[in-house]
């Protein structure tokens, strides 16, 4: 088999990983850093794996945006129309974007100050297998919850802390969407509102990663053209593995079947930790 087509099977790969774990409770960036790590694994220099990592989480962002679209169009409009008018029955929309908003600034925050912290001690094998335990506990506590509060019930107390297990997430092996929902859980949300909430914070936060990467990636691709079609590659199994894991993920939180990612961050953090360490 050619280099090209090795190169192309790896970003697919990758682009695969990053789109089934991203929208589930597991951790993206941890399984990333595991494919590195254990199966040698790599897009290349330090700089290129965060483009990478930046443009197929774009990918996942566009899934998202194309599920909750009806959800995000009519914040948008409501939104709107409520700054010019001050309709009543458009306060609750326009508060819930301003809760997305406030949520979404303790990650955007901590991200910008510990960023030295989080990549020069942080990325670490031993770290994700450990926080991958940790999500799994968490995980584990709250399977039989069943909350009451809806969607326009939300605080500023709330949101602040379902942001502030957000930037949680900030440590590799930590699943965002885990730690928001598990947050909004604890705080009393039922499943299908923990879960829109979870997964309409993750836009601004997104949306921000690109923005700060794209020049990064400019840069690749003026590099080398070559790059353009495993790029195009990853962000399209990216973004179709995606869809698929967030409409099933939204199908098993109905259930409340939360116990099986609890089960599987059990099996593959001590893996993990043993496969790096411990077995030869």
């Amino acid at each position: 088999m050619s280099p090209i087509s090795n190169e192309l099977i790896l970003f697919f790969l990758l682009g695969l990983l990053q789109g089934i774990t991203e929208p589930l409770p597991i951790s993206s960036s941890g399984h990333l850093m595991i494919a590195q790590e254990l199966l040698g694994i790599s897009v290349g220099e330090p700089h290129k794996q965060l483009a990478f990592a930046t443009l197929v989480n774009a990918a996942s962002l566009l899934s998202v945006l194309l599920i909750y679209r009806s959800d995000i169009f009519r914040l948008a409009i409501n939104s709107t129309v409520y700054l010019y008018n001050k309709s009543p029955d458009l306060k609750s929309d326009f508060d819930y974007v301003k809760l997305l908003l406030i949520a979404t600034i303790p990650a955007g925050v901590l991200g910008l100050l510990l960023k030295d912290i989080l990549e020069g001690h942080l990325e670490n094998i031993i770290v994700v297998g450990i926080a991958l335990i940790v999500t799994g506990i968490f995980l584990w506590l709250i399977q039989n919850l069943v909350g009451k509060k809806k969607d326009n019930q939300i605080s500023v107390i709330d949101a602040i802390i379902i942001g502030l297990a957000q930037s949680v997430a900030l440590i590799p092996g930590i699943s965002r969407s885990g730690a928001t929902v598990v947050a909004a859980m604890f705080k009393g949300f039922t499943r299908e509102s923990a879960l829109r909430f979870s997964f309409l914070l993750y836009i601004p936060v997104s949306i921000g990663a690109v923005i700060l990467q794209i020049d990064t990636l400019g840069d690749i691709l003026s590099e080398s053209s070559s790059m353009l079609l495993p790029y195009i590659i990853a962000f399209l199994s990216s973004f179709i593995a995606s869809y698929l894991a967030l409409k099933w993920f939204i199908n098993v939180m109905k259930k409340g079947k939360l116990l099986y990612f609890s089960i599987y961050c059990f099996v593959v953090g001590p893996f993990v930790i043993l496969f790096k360490y411990i077995l030869p």
